[in-house]
């Protein structure tokens, strides 16, 4: 495995090319082998749906599955009556250790690269990258197989990458197959979308986040459990980052401190902002400022008259209302913008990210005044 970082990977836990196991996607793995199975398989899937829910280990999964079995025949002769059994395949088979160690010659992976001095991932997927398929297809795959280019994520493509990609979905080679992730898929070229076949992916249920966890070895206590699948809102990456670390110690923290708006514990605020922005234990800064934001975006729904969840924290649901009242939500809107603009430019600059924490509560903290005192 390569010693640089990979910045679609959650921190210690398996990559999707090295998951074998996949929760409440069973219906876009019988549409995909039914296609193979009746040789009408489109020659570009777009895989859409919330971030963290599985699409890059369907997509993954997918590869794993045509590198196996290069066509019906050769699937049906190892896996009789197939069409029902999803596209697991066991992780002895050639294709899919190859596959799990970077190493198959027929797929292209095409993510943000890193920069091999200073260890950072790039912001966006750059046109080099995905020049890449000119040489990838003008190979041979052999023995009939297929070349498969999966893109994780399209929407980290910019437009010169995205009209590069375009050029190769416009043409495509023979037996070549094209899988993309993708979050926002509105982002996308509309040219794009139009020549892929759309598999849409839904959030999962509390069981199978319940099952993503005990597979990766977490084992947590029901009042936690039970907060976990709350704030994941059906992700599996956001409950594996919740529950691995202090991801729901940050979340608490973060809670009471809003509960307290507009006047906060300054040195409670310092303190949760060195465990937010401290490096090393995955990237607690992102999980920080989703929660931070999700909150927002609960309360300005609750303050529109959505029904509120079960308090994690008790009061919040209270403040919540409190911070929302008097016909603010418009404001809190703006703050939930910046609070993403923040988090934008401290990535994209590597700026402090403490102070760039420090400052989101001084917004929330002025917002949360000019709330109080107008109600």
């Amino acid at each position: 495995m390569s010693e640089l970082p990979e910045p679609d990977r959650l921190g210690a836990f398996r990559h999707p090319r090295e998951t074998q196991t996949l929760y409440g996607h069973e219906e876009a793995e019988r549409q995909f082998l039914d296609a193979f199975m009746a040789n009408r398989l489109h020659h570009a899937w777009l895989i859409t749906g919330p971030k963290g829910i599985g699409k890059a280990t369907l997509a993954y999964r997918m590869a794993k599955f045509l590198l196996t079995f290069p066509d019906a025949q050769a699937a049906a002769a190892v896996r009789p009556g197939e069409g029902t059994g999803g596209l697991a395949i066991d992780d002895s088979m050639p294709a899919v250790r190859q596959v799990m160690a970077q190493g198959h010659p027929n797929l292209l992976a095409l993510r943000r690269p890193v920069d091999e001095k200073t260890k950072k991932a790039k912001t966006i997927i750059p046109v080099d990258e995905v020049r890449k398929t000119t040489s990838f297809f003008g190979k041979s795959a052999g023995a009939g197989g297929w070349r498969i280019c999966l893109v994780d994520s399209a929407d980290e493509m910019n437009t010169s990458s995205a009209n590069a990609l375009l050029k190769v979905l416009e043409e495509p080679p023979v037996k070549s197959l094209f899988l993309l992730v993708s979050h926002q898929p509105g982002r996308l070229l509309p040219t794009i979308r139009s020549r892929c076949r759309v598999l849409p992916l839904t959030a999962l249920g509390d069981d199978a986040l319940a099952h993503v966890l005990s597979d990766n070895g977490l084992s947590l206590p029901p009042a936690d459990l039970a907060a976990v699948e709350t704030l994941a809102e059906g992700s599996a990456g956001r409950a594996l980052a919740l529950a691995d670390g202090t991801g729901l110690e940050l979340y608490r923290g973060m809670v009471k401190l809003l509960c307290q708006m507009p006047r906060i514990d300054i040195v409670a605020l310092h303190a949760l902002a060195d465990k937010a922005a401290k490096k090393g234990e995955g990237d607690q800064f992102a999980v920080f400022v989703e929660l931070l934001r999700d909150w927002i975006a609960r309360a300005v729904r609750a303050g529109a008259g959505a029904a509120l969840s079960p308090d994690i924290v008790p009061g919040e649901g209270q403040a919540m209302m409190r911070l929302t009242g008097g016909g603010s939500l418009d404001r809190w809107v703006e703050v939930w913008e910046k609070i993403g603009e923040l988090a934008g430019r401290a990535d994209a600059l590597n700026m402090d990210r403490k102070l760039v924490i420090l400052n989101m509560f001084s917004i929330l903290e002025d917002t949360a005044s000019g709330v109080t005192q107008s109600a």
